[in-house]
């Protein structure tokens, strides 16, 4: 997707807003430090909070300046004094939360930050008209029916001005939120890029486009400016992208040159780590940002997530009642809560927390993806399906929302849909098992046996995280009569939960054991169907076939009958599992035959 209407020359900030222009590496962090602060201030003037906290937090990493290296605030212009008076008032009105007032008073003013806040006070005074409706509708059904009836006029009267090339870097960022808003997405990210090149310090511009890219290769045609913000900009996109790999080498790069005091910086490596699921890194660090900043409310839901996994109850409680006490009417705050009676199984209260945090922010991602697992839980998989829903209305790139869909149309047994999300949800994660394994149930439901080996090999090549992948290749190879790949899957299991000493469920161990023994048996491998009949004894389901193998074996033995030579080796030695002997090859479950609803 080439932005070729987005090549605006960076001299052109110049011309816009003194000051503002930047470089392309971090060399001076004195200068970055004073755009910094300046932008904080630009921002905070138009209403542009979280794009001001971000850069002020940022600032706020860096050393001191002295005073003498303290940037004056831009000059101001005759539109600007004219308007002065208008805008100071409309800003006051603005700040509480009074946007039709606000932009009534600045109707007809001329200077481009009024311009701004008339057009930004509009455009809120549509969205939160929305959001009240949203609050009063009656079911999940009539969300998506709300619309924002100021954006048509909106989008009208910026594209005149965009065409007339007289929006400066703000404006082009409201120009693409709009675009955005209305689902013309090649043009809003045409235009974001074009802000981005305007005013290359504005947080929000960048944000708003990582939102819009789906894939690297997107990424790859984007026409960017050359800017230590893109750095900050491409590690938050790999981090969406789930390129972890890239995103932590990218923020460790930029702890490296100066961040290394950002909380925003520390939090998203924390985010990162869970994404991989490699919990506790993620939650060392959460807990190491908690003393650094112990009032902080952002990603403190991400943090919860990881408690919950670990069913770590009292510190889930004490982080609860502590944001309870900072901020109880904060959608994060609202999440936690809900993890925290999730874990504790009362369902019905959890729903309830992510309900109020939906009347909070009705885009809150997290929130309807934690809504639909407890519809599952409450077994309402309508109400769960339109939650999930919801949640890809938000962000497309949610696997945990396209993996609860194939979990709920599994549960009504309809395959075919099952297995378009599942895969949906596979092409966000490639590397991850669970998405794997789900994808060859859904084949072998399917009776598509080829597809569902694909599936469960390459799980186990990624790196298996519920140790189920070789169990079920296992049993489909037995469903084929496929003796010896059967026999090698099951002697890989064994290696491996034994070298990883976990403490596995004993089904699939003594499942194990019972067909190794089984095979060595017919095999006439005595020793090694000895060993395995023993093990078989260790557990219930299986203790008296192994009782009678072992007395079938000495009675075998005692007439004489002498073990084979033709098997290769005894399954302790990884010989019998060498690359030649795997039960399929590695293909990417990419490649899988094309069956959609």
């Amino acid at each position: 997707m080439a932005a070729s209407t987005s090549l605006v020359p960076v001299s052109v900030t110049a011309v816009v807003m003194p000051g503002l222009s930047t470089n392309a590496d971090f060399s001076d962090l004195r200068e970055i430090k004073k755009q910094l602060l300046l932008i904080a201030g630009l921002t905070r003037e138009r209403g542009l909070l979280h794009s001001s906290k971000w850069s002020a937090e940022l600032a706020f990493s860096l050393p001191a300046l002295p005073l003498a290296e303290l940037q004056p605030p831009p000059p101001i212009t005759e539109e600007d004094a004219q308007d002065m008076d208008a805008y100071t008032l409309a800003k006051a009105y603005f700040d509480v939360k009074e946007y039709d007032r606000a932009a009534h008073f600045l109707h007809g003013c001329n200077s481009k930050k009024a311009y701004f806040l008339y057009m930004y006070s509009r455009y809120l005074s549509g969205e939160k008209k929305k959001d009240d409706e949203t609050v009063d509708s009656l079911g999940p059904l009539e969300k998506g029916q709300v619309k924002n009836e100021a954006l048509r006029e909106l989008r009208v009267e910026l594209s005149k001005k965009h065409q007339a090339r007289e929006l400066d870097g703000f404006g082009l960022y409201l120009y693409g939120v709009v675009l955005r808003k209305l689902d013309l997405v090649k043009e809003a990210i045409d235009v974001f890029v074009e802000a981005t090149h305007v005013l290359p310090l504005h947080w929000g511009a960048w944000l708003e486009l990582c939102n819009l890219i789906t894939d690297k290769e997107m990424l790859k045609f984007l026409s960017l400016p050359d800017t230590w913000m893109k750095e900050f900009f491409l590690a938050h996109i790999y981090t969406e992208l789930q390129l972890i790999e890239e995103a932590l080498q990218k923020y460790q790069n930029l702890i490296d040159v100066g961040f290394s005091k950002s909380s925003y910086i520390v939090s998203q490596i924390a985010v990162a780590y869970h994404n991989i699921r490699d919990i506790d890194k993620a939650l060392s660090i959460f807990n190491e940002l908690r003393k650094q900043d112990p009032y902080r409310i952002e990603n403190m839901d991400t943090f919860s997530n990881l408690l919950y996994v670990r069913s770590m109850k009292s510190e889930l409680s004490y982080l609860a009642h502590n944001l309870c006490e900072i901020d109880k009417y904060r959608v994060e705050t609202c999440c936690v809560i809900g993890n925290y009676y999730s874990l504790r199984s009362q369902h019905e209260k959890a729903a309830l927390y992510f309900q109020r945090a939906l009347k909070l922010n009705p885009r809150y991602l997290g929130a309807w993806t934690l809504m639909g697992h407890e519809y599952m839980e409450m077994k309402n998989t309508s109400a769960a399906i339109q939650a999930y829903r919801h949640a890809i209305e938000v962000n497309k790139r949610d696997y945990r929302a396209w993996y609860g869909l194939g979990q709920t149309y599994e549960i009504l047994k309809m395959p075919f849909y099952c297995l378009y999300y599942y895969r949906r949800a596979h092409q966000l994660r490639p590397n991850d098992s669970r998405m794997l394994v789900a994808l060859g149930e859904c084949y072998e439901k399917l009776n598509q046996l080829v597809e569902a080996k694909k599936c469960y090999w390459r799980a186990y090549a990624v790196g298996d995280v519920e140790k189920m992948a070789l169990v079920k290749l296992a049993k489909l190879h037995e469903q084929l009569t496929e003796s010896e790949q059967a026999a090698q899957c099951y002697i890989k299991y064994i290696q491996d939960i034994y070298s990883c000493g976990e403490i596995v469920e004993h089904l699939e161990e003594s499942t194990a054991f019972r067909y190794l023994a089984q095979y060595y048996f017919k095999c006439k491998l005595w020793d090694e169907a000895s060993t395995c009949a023993q093990k078989c004894c260790a557990f219930n389901d299986t203790r008296e076939e192994g009782k009678a193998l072992l007395r079938q074996i000495l009675q075998l033995r005692n007439q004489g009958e002498t073990p084979t030579t033709e098997m290769p080796a005894p399954f302790f030695l990884p010989a019998s599992l060498s690359a030649n002997n795997t039960p399929t090859r590695r293909v990417s479950p990419l490649n899988l035959s094309s069956v959609t609803p």
